[in-house]
């Protein structure tokens, strides 16, 4: 009785919204509809109560989406052809030759005068597909809760990270609702893509490299010997053809056979550029090596980058500062223009820099260093073990207790044997500031969890390195005052000429910043940059790895 009550309730509320909304379909349409809707809801009593199909229907009111009685809704024809012009799709995939099926069971089913049972099994079918796509489009193939589990399992190895997610704004049930009610699924899809980070360049760069894979891709490049300016290999025809293939290489005219040409040089120049090699003209068995990537796993590179910008962080205020750890560079971009760009070092594969998101409020000058628990236990600890006097020589404070008027402690006093395991150390271990103070003379703070800030670094030397993965997990800056200085144009309370004079001695002062900015800390192996170059590098922390061993196939 109550099933037969629910169902008669249910029909009240269909017809209701057929009233509203759909005051012109005629009745032969609107007793379909009804019909339908019944069907749906006794269909559906048997699926999981968390599933897509009964989720989505239940908020549909049980309203057919797909198929109408005479006819596939304009809805459907949207989806399909939207799924047919989608050239990131791979046509031999499921997910494509799917929707070609579908489509044509819909239009034999109608030209043979289908019942409406079976079009509602075709509804719930187009709904799976509908459902497939936008996990794809939208969501993508990164398994990200087997992900997690793996960066978590490397804690046994005494590696601690964090990757923090920003699940995309996309809500497929509400799309779906809204479609139902005549709004463009084109133009919502169009509305919904991914907009930040330059992804639309990238979706271009995939689509260029799918048609040089269905091309037959590029042969391998063979050399006899490394190539320098003006030599002569039969290796330069593949090699000046491979970078053609790519963009690289750019006739100059006449071209010299086989001599290592400067036109050839100059295509291998921007070549290693943009895959983050020395980018010396010289063809060595690293450039080679490179060289002969196959299509198909760059191809693979670039989709999961896409699908990791769907996960990132969008943000909206003018201004906004990204480190991406693969190219171990800052970008400070303004109005989605890039107005700075300096190296940076990051953390170690055994100290990896989280991935996350925040935002700049403070800048400290003459920063002391609060040495962390874990480089106190680590590394500071051995040290005083073999010499107690060995912090006094770093310029280290060790005091009893973290309070402003903490005593200093004699090391000679202090069994430090028994801290090197200890759950806690009483002790507070401070850098004094300074120019051999491991974070510089400035200091670039946004609150984490992570401790995680980006600093000056007496270190130098370590960014003329192209792999720049040395520190503990704090971004070690190329050219920290530069920043300042970007800082103080927008911030009227940063006077950098009087910063300069602050930076000339050791007191440490605290500058709180008005126009607070987002930064971004980023994991990004394939990208399109500034100046519209496809970009790639090295998985510095095996994180793409990780992530393709679970990656969905369409």
């Amino acid at each position: 009785m109550m099933k037969q009550i629910q169902t008669f309730l249910m029909l009240i509320a269909v017809t209701l919204t057929f009233s509203l909304h759909s005051t012109a379909l005629e009745a032969g349409e609107i007793e379909y509809q009804e019909q339908a809707s019944e069907i749906i809801f006794n269909s559906l009593q048997s699926e999981e109560k968390g599933s897509f199909l009964r989720k989505a229907y239940k908020q549909l009111l049980f309203t057919p989406v797909w198929m109408h009685e005479k006819g596939l809704s304009s809805a459907a024809k949207e989806l399909f052809d939207y799924i047919a012009d989608d050239e990131t799709l791979d046509r031999q995939g499921k997910l494509y030759r799917d929707s070609l099926t579908l489509r044509q069971m819909a239009e034999n089913l109608y030209a043979r005068g289908g019942d409406i049972y079976e079009k509602v099994s075709l509804e719930f079918k187009i709904t799976q597909l509908y459902k497939g796509y936008t996990d794809y489009a939208f969501f993508g193939s990164i398994n990200w809760g087997a992900f997690q589990a793996r960066i978590s399992n490397l804690m046994v190895n005494d590696v601690s990270t964090e990757w923090v997610l920003h699940r995309p704004g996309v809500y497929p049930v509400k799309i779906l609702e809204q479609a139902a009610f005549g709004t463009s699924l084109k133009k919502m899809f169009d509305a919904l893509q991914p907009t930040a980070y330059h992804y639309k360049a990238l979706q271009k760069a995939l689509i260029h490299y799918m048609k040089i894979r269905e091309e037959g891709g590029w042969e391998p490049v063979y050399l006899s010997k490394k190539l320098t300016a003006g030599k002569r290999d039969r290796g330069v025809y593949s090699l000046r053809e491979r970078l053609r293939m790519t963009g690289d290489y750019v006739s100059c005219g006449e071209e010299e056979e086989d001599r290592y040409d400067h036109c050839l040089q100059e295509a291998v120049k921007r070549f290693q550029k943009r895959h983050g090699l020395k980018a010396d003209g010289v063809v060595g068995p690293v450039t080679v090596k490179v060289l002969n990537v196959p299509v198909q796993e760059r191809i693979t590179t670039i989709r999961l980058n896409l699908d990791r910008l769907k996960w990132l962080n969008e943000r909206e205020g003018n201004r906004h500062v990204i480190v991406n750890i693969p190219d171990f560079k800052l970008y400070f971009e303004e109005d989605g223009k890039l107005i700075q760009t300096m190296r940076v070092v990051t953390g170690k594969p055994n100290h990896p820099t989280p991935i996350f998101s925040d935002t700049v409020e403070y800048i400290v000058l003459n920063p002391y260093w609060n040495i962390p628990k874990s480089i106190i236990q680590k590394e500071m600890i051995p040290k005083l073990l073999r010499n107690p006097n060995a912090m006094a020589k770093q310029g280290i404070e060790i005091r009893a207790g973290w309070g402003k008027d903490a005593p200093l402690v004699n090391p000679h006093s202090v069994n430090w044997a028994q801290y090197r395991y200890s759950k806690t150390v009483p002790y507070r271990f401070a850098q004094v500031p300074g120019y051999k103070n491991a974070l510089g003379k400035v200091k670039f703070l946004f609150p984490n969890k992570f401790s995680v800030y980006m600093h000056d670094t007496p270190s130098k030397h370590l960014f003329k390195r192209s792999k720049r993965a040395f520190s503990h997990g704090c971004i070690r800056l190329q050219n920290p005052r530069g920043l300042l200085k970007t800082f103080s144009t927008f911030n009227e309370n940063v006077d950098y000429d009087k910063a300069q004079k602050t930076l000339k001695g050791k007191e440490k002062t605290f500058l709180k910043l008005n126009h607070k900015v987002p930064i971004d800390v980023v994991y990004l192996t394939a990208w399109v940059d500034y100046d519209g170059k496809l970009q790639f590098r090295d998985d510095v922390y095996h994180y793409d790895e990780m992530q393709l061993k679970s990656f969905r196939k369409w």
